[in-house]
């Protein structure tokens, strides 16, 4: 019943990885199971078999989904069911899609979705870094035309020595942790993190992947050659040569003045969108509508020859900059009275509002993904409006793209924020951007470096992030390595290579490159340059705020976080939760108590430090031994004639004698004290044979003059 093909990729380790089909979703254009050790994914793949009327691009839909089943886990919520992507299925979605896309024929515009589902999960194997090599080879079995096969590896720097696709636990000892995409000849994708590396070590990393991902491609080959595929016939564009001669010679040098007219961004936009009307005017009127799809791509491509000429053949580039110029640069900090830290950072064109707010544990963001639970202290959130772009239409949630953005630069910052006890606070990073012409994402992560430092949060250093882009002729005969680049440099260059990093190394990267046969020369160079425009940056960016300020703002919640024995957590809980609900509705405060390596960590948080140091001085007050000449604020619990029992901590009680509450004579302590009553007492004596605690009010009032 099944015609069942496998073909084994070996790690040389003990590992290895097997691709199968015709087993599973037969009547899929393309579909394959991927198997490493316990984990499986199915991938397919399915292409219309023509393309909608006046689609001129690739409508390539890219879709990739964890079953909770998979880990023998129920989905949360209240359906029980899996619901809509989660920001990590949304990544590595993100991550196949920027492989596969520019290897499409630039004339096939049908209709196309790959869909990768994870079916079976290993709890220590981390299953993205297959979704790459699953997609591509259900599209090198296919019929569908494709200019791969492609892979994507994960590789990570452990000790010193590089792993391929590498656990959960090497991954959290790693200080350096990228997937790559490449096809068996060339880099297609890079996106990761590190820890301050250099450049010559994060292309080590690279080429060490691209090694592993020519095996797999050549598996794929052999695959589609077993199965003995045919790719399919298609016609997709009607071209008219006569037309795109006549485009080309009306509006190329039009063009190419505009181009070096150094217009900013929307002037330039209408004076271009003016020539391509005007050509449209040349044309017969019973012809403009039947033609204006062909004019709009043609016209297109002329727009993109007359920047790639200008850059490479006079070195100037549409706002008149140099390859290498970074666009000026202005920093505000402190710029919202009321946030706990805030930023704006302006770069050309480019302008992102950053947000810090400080919170409690219960703030703490909840991880639930199949084989990811937990909790995740620092968050970093990236919105973009479509003002921020001049565009009319209305803001409807958040975007993938805004999910990739935002984790782009989460991971440029989190190494240098502090973890632990230097820092007990909740962190949410929020940058909107209100104007973009080129790396917002980038400029997050310049804003999200001033705005923590604002907050008064403990950076480690500094963060600068930068945008390279490449104009190239093929096989590199010549090119041009930009330093942040425009939006159309991107739309119409070579390549988008984000860097981040601090004085000392990269903390972060994520390229895409759109051409075939790029030497890593090429790349080593970019990173160079890179790194010259980042440490400018990171220049401007010190000018404003070069160090944390030394407190948080007077309006900041305060946080308070010390330890105590494990045995004395139930103590300042108190029979269900009785004393710690009394110390919170009593202080106000907020308290947090966790068991970690043998010991409570108590947390305590307030709008106020009255209230914080309140709350701080009761839990110590119970989880502390009572120490002499510490002062206590306790509760009267009885009245004796020769004194009273004052309770300075849950269930420990000191004896306030009469000649103790008041320097002037003290004929009955009900002329002073009654039961129930607060009082301040000081510690003055611990009996060491029995225990007992004698305390003092008067020490602690002023002492009369002596007549």
């Amino acid at each position: 019943m099944f015609n069942v093909v496998k073909k084994t990729i070996d790690f040389g380790d003990g590992r290895s990885i097997t691709i199968e089909t015709g087993k599973l979703a037969r009547q899929a254009d393309g579909s394959v199971v991927i198997r490493m050790g316990r984990t499986m994914m199915l991938a397919t793949v399915v292409s219309a078999k023509d393309a909608r009327e006046d689609v001129d691009f690739m409508p390539l839909s890219v879709d990739y989904k964890e079953k909770f089943a998979a880990g023998g886990r129920f989905p949360g919520g209240f359906l029980k069911r899996e619901a809509r992507p989660s920001d990590y299925e949304v990544l590595i979605a993100r991550l196949v899609d920027r492989a596969l896309r520019p290897l499409f024929p630039e004339d096939y515009h049908a209709e196309t979705f790959v869909t990768i589902n994870l079916i079976s999960a290993e709890k220590d194997t981390p299953p993205d870094a297959l979704a790459g090599l699953a997609a591509s080879a259900a599209l090198s079995i296919s019929d569908i035309p494709f200019n791969g096969p492609i892979s994507e590896v994960r590789v990570v720097r452990v000790d010193g020595k590089f792993i391929v696709n590498p656990t959960f636990s090497q991954i959290e000892m790693a200080d350096i942790d990228m997937m790559v995409g490449a096809t068996y000849d060339n880099i297609l994708m890079v996106e990761g993190e590190m820890n301050e590396v250099s450049e010559a070590e994060m292309l080590e990393a690279i080429k060490f992947a691209h090694d592993e991902i020519k095996k797999h491609c050549v598996a794929q080959m052999e695959l589609a050659k077993e199965l003995g595929v045919v790719k399919r016939e298609y016609c997709h564009e009607n071209n008219d040569e006569e037309l795109r001669t006549q485009v080309k010679e009306f509006c190329y040098d039009k063009v190419y003045k505009i181009a070096k007219s150094m217009l900013a961004k929307h002037e330039r936009s209408e004076a271009f969108s003016a020539i391509k009307e005007e050509f449209m005017q040349t044309l017969p009127e019973e012809d403009r509508d039947a033609k204006a799809s062909l004019v709009k791509r043609y016209y297109h491509d002329v727009e993109k020859n007359a920047m790639r000429n200008m850059i490479l053949d006079e070195s100037i580039r549409l706002d008149g900059r140099k390859t290498d110029q970074i666009r000026p640069i202005e920093c505000e900090i402190d710029y919202l009275p009321s946030a706990h830290g805030s930023a704006l950072f302006t770069r050309g064109e480019t302008q992102s509002l950053t947000t810090v707010t400080l919170g409690t544990k219960l703030d703490e963001k909840i991880i639930d993904e199949v084989l990811q639970r937990g909790t995740e202290k620092f968050v970093l959130h990236y919105n973009f409006p479509p003002f921020s772009t001049g565009d009319a239409r209305p803001y409807r949630g958040v975007s993938r793209r805004e999910v990739g953005h935002g984790n782009l630069a989460h991971r440029a910052l989190k190494r240098m924020v502090p973890a632990g006890e230097s820092n007990p606070y909740t962190v949410r990073v929020v940058s909107d951007i209100l104007e973009s012409n080129g790396s917002s994402s980038m400029a997050t992560v310049c804003a999200g470096s001033l705005a923590l430092m604002d907050a008064g949060i403990g950076l480690k250093k500094p963060v600068s992030g930068i945008a390279m882009g490449l104009i190239s002729e093929p096989k590199g005969a010549r090119f041009a390595i930009l330093s942040d680049i425009l939006g159309d440099e991107d739309h119409l260059g070579d390549m988008d290579f984000k860097v981040t990093g601090t004085q000392d190394g990269i903390t972060a990267t994520q390229m895409d490159i759109k051409v075939d046969g790029l030497p890593y020369e090429v790349l080593s160079q970019a990173l160079s340059q890179a790194r010259e425009g980042r440490l400018h940056i990171l220049g401007k960016m010190n000018a404003v705020i070069s160090e944390p300020n030394t407190d948080l703002k007077p309006h900041t919640p305060r946080i308070e976080q010390f330890s105590i024995a494990r045995d004395l957590i139930g103590a300042v809980i108190g029979p269900g939760g009785k004393i710690i609900q009394e110390i919170q509705r009593t202080t106000g405060a907020t308290i947090n108590i966790e068991e970690v390596n043998n010991h409570g960590v108590v947390t305590v948080f307030a709008d106020n430090m009255d209230a914080r140091n309140a709350a701080v001085k009761w839990i110590k007050g119970i989880a502390v031994s009572p120490e002499e000449g510490e002062i206590y604020t306790g509760k009267v619990k009885s009245i004796l004639p020769f004194g009273a029992f004052i309770e300075i901590v849950p269930g420990k009680d000191g004896l306030l004698h009469i000649s103790e509450i008041d320097w002037k004579r003290v004929e009955k302590v009900e002329d002073v004290l009654k039961e129930g009553d607060m009082v301040e007492v000081k510690l003055i004596e611990i009996d060491k044979k029995t225990g007992k605690l004698k305390l003092s009010r008067k020490v602690l009032l002023p002492k009369p003059e002596q007549k």
